[in-house]
C-alpha cells in the first residue's frame, strides 16, 4: 500500500510541477527571443503577473455567444491538465499511464482544439472565422504527420503506452543505443509538429494581432479576463507537454531507466530540466532567426514532416 501511494504522489507530483512551471517556461522562452534581438524583455515571471492580473479582471462576453463560448475555455483548461496527468516528466513512469496512452493525450488535445474552434466561430466574429478557418487547414495536416510519427515511435519502443516507450528510449541509451535510424526521422518530424501543435513561427506567431499573421489570436480575440487566462495557461501547458515529450523520447540522456533511488530521481530531474530549458531556448532562437512562413506554404512544411515519418517507418522495417 505505502509503495502504491509512493507512485501516486510521483504522478501529482510531475502532473503538478508541468502545470505550475509551464508559464515559466514561456517566460523564459520571451525572454531569450528579447535577449536575442537586442531588446531587454519582461521578466520571465511576467507569464504569472500577466495569468493574475486577468484573474482578476471581469469578463466581456458578446450578446450573440452561446453556452460553447462560455464552456470552452474550461474545457481547454481541463483537457491539457488531464493530458498532463498520462505524461512521464522526470522519471519514466506515471500511475495514471495505465488510465490512458498517447492516443488519448492526443485525443484530449483535440478536443480542446476542436472546442476553441467552436468558441471562434460561436461569438459571429469576422476574426473568429478566419482564424477557425486556418486552424482547421492546418490541424487536418498536422495530425497525419502526429499520427504517423506516433507510428514510428510505436514500432520503434514497442507501444503506445507513454510510461512503457519513455522507459524503453532510456533503457535503449543507457544499454548503448544511442542513433536509432527511425527516431532520428520520427525526431525531425516531431519538432515540426510540436512548432504547430503549439502555434509556434514559421506556423504562428503568438505575439502578433496582425490579420494577415494570426491563426490562433483570432480565434480567442473575443475572450477576455479569467477565461483569456485559462486559455493561455491551457496553451503553456499544451507547450510543456510536448517539450517534455520530445526530450524523453527523443533524448533520454540522463533519464532513469527504472524508479530506483532518491540519487537517480535527483539525476533525472535536473538533466530533465536542463534539456527542456535548452530546448525552449533552442526553439526562441530559430524563431528569432525565421520568418512567419504564408499560410500556403505551410503545407510544404508538413509534407516534409510526414515523409520523414514515412522514411523512419521504412527504417524501422530494413
Amino acid at each position: 500500500m505505502s509503495e502504491t501511494l509512493t507512485l501516486v504522489a510521483i504522478g501529482i507530483f510531475q502532473t503538478i510541477a508541468i502545470i505550475a512551471f509551464a508559464p515559466l517556461l514561456m517566460g523564459i522562452m520571451r525572454k531569450v527571443k528579447a535577449r536575442t534581438q537586442k531588446r531587454l524583455g519582461a521578466s520571465v515571471l511576467q507569464p504569472y503577473y500577466d495569468l493574475l492580473k486577468l484573474l482578476k479582471k471581469d469578463e466581456v462576453v458578446s450578446d450573440q455567444s452561446s453556452w460553447i463560448f462560455r464552456a470552452a475555455p474550461w474545457v481547454m483548461l481541463v483537457a491539457t491538465a488531464t493530458a498532463a496527468l498520462f505524461v512521464p516528466i522526470f522519471l519514466p513512469f506515471s500511475p495514471f499511464g495505465t488510465a490512458g496512452d498517447i492516443l488519448v493525450m492526443l485525443g484530449l488535445f483535440g478536443l480542446a482544439r476542436f472546442f476553441i474552434m467552436l468558441a471562434g466561430l460561436d461569438v459571429a466574429s469576422a476574426f473568429g472565422g478566419l482564424g477557425t478557418s486556418r486552424e482547421m487547414m492546418i490541424s487536418a495536416l498536422v495530425e497525419p504527420a502526429l499520427f504517423l510519427t506516433i507510428f514510428v515511435v510505436s514500432l520503434t519502443l514497442g507501444g503506445t503506452n507513454l510510461s512503457s516507450i519513455v522507459a524503453a528510449s532510456a533503457g535503449q541509451f543507457v544499454s548503448g543505443v544511442l542513433i536509432v535510424p527511425s527516431m532520428l526521422f520520427a525526431l525531425i518530424a516531431f519538432f515540426v509538429v510540436m512548432l504547430a501543435e503549439s502555434g509556434r513561427i514559421p506556423f504562428d506567431n503568438p505575439a502578433t494581432h496582425l490579420e494577415l499573421t494570426m491563426v490562433h489570436e483570432a480565434m480567442v480575440l473575443e475572450y477576455s479576463g479569467k477565461s483569456l487566462a485559462m486559455i493561455q495557461w491551457s496553451q503553456s501547458i499544451k507547450q510543456a507537454i510536448l517539450l517534455a515529450l520530445f526530450v524523453n523520447l527523443f533524448i533520454p540522456a540522463g533519464m532513469a531507466s527504472s524508479i530506483v533511488g532518491i540519487d537517480t530521481a535527483a539525476t533525472s530531474v535536473v538533466s530533465f530540466i536542463a534539456k527542456v530549458l535548452l530546448l525552449s531556448m533552442l526553439v526562441a532562437f530559430i524563431e528569432t532567426r525565421t520568418a512567419k512562413w504564408r499560410l500556403f506554404r505551410l503545407p510544404d512544411l508538413l509534407a516534409m514532416a510526414i515523409a520523414s515519418s514515412m522514411i523512419g517507418v521504412l527504417f524501422f522495417y530494413l
